[in-house]
């Protein structure tokens, strides 16, 4: 453990960052899953409503920096190649 005051300081702000951007991935896969059990069932009004909310959840990620830009441009085209099928 550090001993030094800025360390241990630092320290708690990364576990505090690490659980935002953590709160941020589980919703990206959670309402990814959401939208695929959509498409399989074959509900579109549904997916739609996901596919949205998911996109919108990814820009909020790369917003704050939980996500880097190109992997939330992945996630975007991954979702919608989805949506489309």
């Amino acid at each position: 453990m550090a001993n030094i005051k800025s360390q241990t300081k630092r320290i708690a702000r990364t576990e505090r960052e690490r659980l935002e951007n953590r709160h941020y991935t589980s919703a990206i896969k959670t309402y990814r899953r959401r939208l695929e059990e959509a498409v399989a069932a074959g509900d579109t009004a549904k997916a739609d409503e996901e596919h949205k909310t998911l996109i919108a959840q990814i820009d909020r990620a790369v917003k704050t920096g939980a996500l880097h830009k190109n992997t939330g441009a992945r996630k975007k085209s991954r979702a919608a190649a989805l949506r489309s099928s």
